[in-house]
């Protein structure tokens, strides 16, 4: 029976309103295996049953006439949505403790920002520091913490590589941010002047940026260290009257160190960027303004990196950050790492993905996940 245009796109539309219907009611039923899951310690992929479901979904839409390749994709962003449902249902529960990674001791600068960042949540959190960025990382990997939460750039000393490089070995999904106002104190043994001192030690990161203050005080030597409360902890158990460490005045009070100097750091605004990373990506509200990663390989090609740039400039997408990281084993090729505003399933950065993937060799989507506010 003949129809006219109008009318056979309302009918599509009313099935478009049945598939997302449907699909609210498949996100509601995985919260349910979310919590099966919690209960019975079974991991949240499960890729021999995904394996199964891909198998089914590829054998129906061949009886019914649909192309089983495309229907696999569509299949398999459904299941990543599944599984980011079921790792925001986990997160949103208040009898269900969060378990954070993060480098350092009490009293580091990134177990400040993460108690901030964490604070008030109900079901509890439970915080433990590592000794490296990639023993907090790989503790997200293996499934003994939920988070990590790594800088990974500073205004004064700029991007902290370490932090870039694990993201690109995989395993890992930016799921949040965090900005963080650091200030810089100088400690010692209570009763210690300033011209005692021979030897300052704390992270590299806080050295490179305390150098203004450092040569200040040429007779004194740095020493770096795996974490800057660490260092203070070092100078107590020590109790070297020589030594001092650059660390937050919280860890002069969980050490019993006295504070010599106070926002000894070179640039007054300090501010450093945490990004949280789990092993799936969750939702971004639809409410939060977004950011998105993304990592990319470009084509060995004259005027790639502009043709890129080009691409998201055309379609409107503001990047904020564009950092270059050297390929392992590769001498002279380099990664490149792109922050931009938007989700990455938007309709403008959707297109301009789609555009960029001819001049790369690897792209990929390093999370999309809420935009933290402006530091203050």
């Amino acid at each position: 029976m003949h129809r006219d245009l109008p009318s056979i796109r309302e009918a599509i539309e009313a099935v478009d309103d049945q598939i997302l219907r449907l699909l609210k009611q498949r996100m509601a039923l995985v919260e349910g295996v979310a919590h099966t899951k919690l209960d019975s310690a079974v991991p949240f992929r499960d890729h021999p049953r995904e394996e199964q479901v891909l198998q089914r979904v590829r054998h129906l839409a061949t009886e019914l006439g649909l192309d089983a390749h495309e229907i696999e994709r569509l299949y398999r962003q459904v299941m990543e949505m599944s599984i980011a449902r079921q790792q925001a249902y986990i997160r949103g529960l208040e009898t269900t403790p969060l378990r954070v990674a993060y480098q350092g001791v009490e009293g580091s600068y990134s177990h400040l920002t993460a108690q901030r960042q964490y604070a008030g949540r109900k079901g509890g959190v439970l915080l433990t520091g590592f000794e490296t960025f990639r023993a907090a990382a790989e503790a997200v990997r293996e499934g003994v913490a939920d988070f990590a939460l790594l800088p990974i750039e500073n205004t004064t000393a700029g991007s902290i590589n370490e932090t870039y490089d694990l993201l690109a070995e995989g395993g890992i999904a930016i799921t949040a941010e965090a900005v963080s106002h650091v200030e810089h104190c100088l400690l010692a043994i209570p009763g210690v002047a300033l011209e005692e001192l021979r030897t300052v030690m704390s992270h590299p990161q806080a050295l490179a940026q305390c150098e203004t203050f450092l040569r200040s005080a040429p007779w004194i030597r740095t020493r770096a260290e795996f974490d800057t409360a660490g260092a203070a902890r070092k100078v107590r158990e020590s109790n070297d009257r020589t030594a001092g460490a650059i660390a937050s005045e919280a860890a002069a009070r969980a050490y019993g160190l006295e504070v010599l100097r106070s926002g000894i750091q070179s640039q007054g605004g300090n501010f450093t960027r945490f990004v949280e990373v789990a092993r799936e990506p969750t939702p971004c509200p639809a409410s939060s303004p977004c950011k998105t990663s993304l990592l990319l390989s470009l084509a060995h090609q004259p005027g790639a990196l502009a043709q890129v740039l080009a691409t998201f400039a055309a379609r409107g997408v503001n990047l904020t950050k564009i950092e270059s990281r050297p390929v392992p084993g590769t001498p002279w090729q380099y990664r490149f790492y792109l922050d931009l505003e938007g989700h990455a399933a938007s309709a403008e950065v959707s297109a301009a993905l789609g555009e960029v993937v001819v001049h790369t060799t690897e792209l990929r989507v390093l999370g999309t996940y809420p935009r933290a506010a402006e530091p203050s």
